[in-house]
């Protein structure tokens, strides 16, 4: 048996007297990946911003133990300083420094306080190539992908000496190609010595790339399953992540679709705000009937968001011009003030930074998008927002103390459910959905898909946008395939398969593309 790395005993933690760690134990062996696996909201991130010194000693009870020594950190220097680093789903670079540059950002190259510029970049190459990035360190962050950030993000951990690497879904928000050249990089660097604990709700990686899977369920942990010692299977471990089976991935839905044609999108154009002469949007036309789920599909950069933040409210692009038809009527949605009072709603695919104000409780965040219906005189009714916040939090089934509660502190799950409360509560006829379920748990993706089958059974129009493409298949009524702006196919239920949707991208892809 190989030695353990790491050993976190009798770990317990609390926030305003509730409980949400419970006694954890959990060991990583050395030289091995570890998944750690739970719905949203169960404790993974808090055991490990304890592990990384994010949560002081002092702040929790219990040991960790880690390469044989007892460590008690108060910082997160501390942890790095142990070897121990963290790559968070929001990555920490900055965009508008180069790559060497954030490799070595707080740990500098420098000679009696003056930066060694050729011993940066010298070190900086080598890095990049144990990564496997052909990129020229002075490339500016800003001009590389985020899966080629990524790959900095593991550069800069490896430039600090890391022997634990914790990745907190590394792959959510890449394409399949990217999140496949990092999981390969992983099970390289494993092959050299390096340990890794992986977070992820894509349980395919998981059950794929790892030696150990400990499931976390409500602060406690259920059980941790070896490979070639335990049958491992992905119902098993969504039965312990959920405490329950869950028989079908997606919920069923008597499909009662309207032939009227609820929304339209007709010769929409858009060029790139930031390229002169290139089109963002290319004549695309798409029409969804009341009381369907229509998909779109395409690789990262397909214009598949371009579409929907040009549509609502002009949020991208320039030179806009199209026509959005509502229920047969043209409307205006060059605003974002007109496409919510014309009932169009867009849930973004960046919760954090556009989806939601952080720094302000789950009342606030649900009620803004509408806060007119809370106002008598401009005078606003805080009662009523009450209500109706809580309300929303126990219809969605946000897991929180109360309504009080910030955002910021909520798991990304929960603050999903807070978005789409919040458009909810505007009533809209036409919902887009960018990315609905991103870095989120199975549990808490069934239950956004139940939201969106009510919400069509009710006769609404909803649009899908998922990089996820087993998701558009399994929750799309049609399926509209977008590479390079344009609309390249157009694919009933019955039709889309991967296979089919990826015939349509690149028997249209210009050539040298």
């Amino acid at each position: 048996m190989a030695d353990r790395i790491l050993e976190m005993r009798n770990i317990i933690k609390e926030f305003s007297g509730i409980r949400v760690l419970k006694d954890v134990n959990f060991s990583v062996e050395e030289g091995t990946i570890h998944a750690l696996v739970g719905e949203n909201g169960a404790g993974k991130s808090t055991l490990m911003n304890i592990l990384s010194g994010v949560y002081p000693y002092g702040s929790y009870s219990g040991d960790i133990v880690f390469e044989g020594k007892t460590c008690q950190f108060k910082t997160v220097k501390d942890s790095e300083k142990a070897g121990i680093a963290v790559i968070h789903q929001e990555l920490a670079l900055i965009p508008y420094l180069t790559i060497a540059e954030n490799l070595f950002l707080g740990n500098e190259k420098a000679k009696n306080g003056i930066m060694d510029w050729d011993q940066t970049y010298f070190e900086a190459s080598k890095l990049l190539e144990r990564v496997g990035l052909k990129e020229n360190p002075h490339t500016l962050v800003k001009d590389i992908n985020v899966g080629k950030q990524q790959l900095v993000e593991i550069a800069k951990a490896l430039g600090k000496n890391a022997r634990l690497l914790i990745l907190d879904e590394p792959t959510a928000a890449l394409t399949e190609v990217d999140s496949q050249h990092l999981l390969k990089l992983l099970l390289e660097l494993k092959g050299n010595g390096l340990t890794s604990i992986l977070i992820s709700h894509k349980l395919n990686e998981v059950t794929s790339v790892s030696d150990a899977i400990t499931v976390i369920r409500d602060g406690e942990v259920i059980e941790t399953l070896q490979q070639r010692k335990d049958e491992i299977t992905e119902d098993r471990i969504i039965q312990d992540m959920v405490g329950r089976k869950m028989t079908e991935q997606f919920p069923a839905r008597d499909v009662k679709i309207s032939d009227k044609i609820g929304f339209e999108i007709q010769h929409w154009i858009a060029d790139n705000e930031l390229i002169p002469g290139k089109r963002l949007i290319d004549d695309v036309s798409i029409q969804v009937h009341k009381g369907e789920v229509v998909g779109l599909a395409g690789l990262m950069g397909a214009g598949r968001t371009e579409l929907a933040m040009s549509v609502f409210g002009r949020l991208r692009g320039k030179n806009i011009h199209g026509s959005v038809v509502k229920n047969g009527k043209a409307i205006d949605t060059s605003t974002v003030k007109k496409a919510i009072q014309n009932k169009i709603a867009y849930v973004t695919e960046d919760r954090k930074s556009a989806g939601l104000i952080l720094s302000n409780d789950i009342c606030t965040n649900v009620t803004i998008a509408d806060l007119p219906h809370f106002a008598t005189r401009h005078i606003l009714d805080k009662d009523l927002e009450i209500r109706t916040a809580n309300e929303y939090r126990s219809k969605f089934r946000i897991k929180s103390n109360n309504v009080f509660q910030l955002t910021k502190n909520l798991s990304g799950g929960n603050q999903q459910k807070v978005v789409l409360s919040k458009w909810i509560l505007t009533k809209p006829d036409v919902l887009i959905l960018d990315e609905p379920t991103r870095g989120i748990d199975v549990g808490a993706k069934y239950e956004i898909y139940t939201i969106i089958n009510q919400l069509v059974a009710a006769g609404k129009c909803v649009i899908i946008i998922s990089s996820e493409l087993p998701e558009v298949l399994g929750i799309s009524d049609r399926i509209y395939v977008m590479n390079e702006g344009k609309i390249v196919g157009e694919l009933s239920k019955s039709e889309a398969t991967p296979e089919r949707v990826m015939q349509c991208i690149i028997s249209n892809q210009k050539v040298g593309a």
